[in-house]
């Protein structure tokens, strides 16, 4: 387990043992959208976070989304 520890992240490797043991497609099709909840649930807070942090106002979103940003 050591080469492993130093090859992938924490992460990397708790998958890694999950996907040691046969699983039906079904349920690892479900397991990538937990995993893909997870972190669009994070990017969320974080992007909330900083929305708070900087007191933006839907007025700024539609200014962002207007602007025209070519270079």
């Amino acid at each position: 387990m050591i080469a492993l520890e130093n090859s992938f992240s924490n992460v990397q490797i708790e998958l890694l043992k999950l996907y040691s043991n046969d699983i039906k497609d079904d349920q690892l099709k479900e397991i990538k959208l937990l995993l893909g909840n997870y972190f669009a649930r994070k990017a969320t807070e974080a992007m909330d976070t900083v929305w708070e942090e900087k007191n933006l106002t839907e007025k700024d979103m539609i200014n962002w989304a207007n602007e025209h940003n070519r270079r």
